[in-house]
């Protein structure tokens, strides 16, 4: 099975259109190194000729060109087959729109994504008035054949993160992690782009995996906040803190995977810049911090 990171980075990409943080300007100028990074997106193929999206962001386009692998072979083709949501969120899903192009999109997702992308939002209504949409219903903890040779499993991931749209969707499923398994070989990765809070359930996920690719938005709490570009913590918007004793860091160096990296990564982390203490915090540990067009052999 072959994982290829598509985008690394998290909602507005790095550096962000509309951000002035020292981690946005040091790409921009040149003055420290940092590497850009399109929004978060994961592809998968368990034979490098039918591929898997984990979801579409806005960036679906580039992140396309840059993949080899994901070009068309003749006439009107694509070899993506399908593409699985972690969620509702627009840097996760407006991609989807990019694809509207095609002879249709095969979509896997739970039914509170469903619920927002077509009650809260008209999201999927609009899609569907330009191609076909052939949803499958994603149930946290079913096993679901992706072709011959993957199948992934949903894992529902708990959040306090208030809904974005209203229209009573629940709670349940409406973040959700995947394990993907490659079955003629038994190896497996969790992708797990938002999580903020790593219960016994999901570390269970986690530490039976032989790669993980795991949020890595914000390198504090209140990192947001103490530059002045928001108000709410990365816990409020539904992510773990990368620093700390409870951080994910202390999980990640404490698993049994052979590669662990982050993905999903906020323009703010100071991580990003590859002179930081807190890039080199991480890379001491063995954990790597994602790049666009990272391919991973699992």
């Amino acid at each position: 099975m072959w994982l290829r990171v598509l985008g690394a980075g998290a909602g507005g990409g790095f550096p962000q259109w509309n951000c002035g943080c020292p981690g946005c300007r040091a790409v921009r100028d040149g003055s420290r190194p940092a590497t850009p990074r399109t929004q978060s997106s994961v592809a998968v193929s368990a034979d490098r000729t039918t591929w898997f999206l984990l979801n579409a962001s806005p960036d679906l386009r580039a992140q396309i060109d840059a993949c080899r692998d994901l070009w068309p072979r003749s006439g009107r083709d694509s070899p993506i087959a399908a593409v699985l949501l972690t969620d509702a969120e627009l840097d996760h899903t407006m991609g989807l729109l990019l694809l509207r192009e095609g002879p249709g999109v095969t979509l896997h997702a739970t039914d509170a994504s469903f619920a927002t992308l077509t009650d809260g939002t008209g999201f999927l209504p609009t899609l569907e008035r330009y191609t076909q949409v052939e949803r499958h219903r994603v149930v946290p903890g079913e096993t679901v054949a992706l072709g011959e040779r993957l199948s992934y499993r949903a894992f529902d991931v708990p959040t306090v993160k208030k809904a974005r749209f209203g229209g009573g969707v629940e709670d349940e499923g409406r973040v959700v992690g995947y394990r993907l398994t490659d079955t003629a070989t038994g190896r497996s990765a969790v992708y797990l782009p938002g999580v903020q809070e790593v219960t016994p359930a999901v570390h269970e996920e986690l530490a039976g995996a032989d790669v993980v690719l795991v949020d890595g938005t914000t390198w504090t709490d209140d990192e947001m906040i103490r530059l002045g570009l928001a108000s709410k913590t990365a816990r409020d918007m539904g992510h773990l803190a990368v620093d700390g004793p409870d951080g994910s860091l202390a999980v990640l160096s404490g698993l049994r995977a052979e590669r662990r990296i982050y993905v999903h990564i906020n323009n703010t982390n100071p991580m990003l810049l590859e002179d930081s203490p807190e890039h080199a915090a991480v890379t001491a540990l063995g954990v790597e911090i994602g790049v666009d067009g990272l391919e991973v052999e699992v």
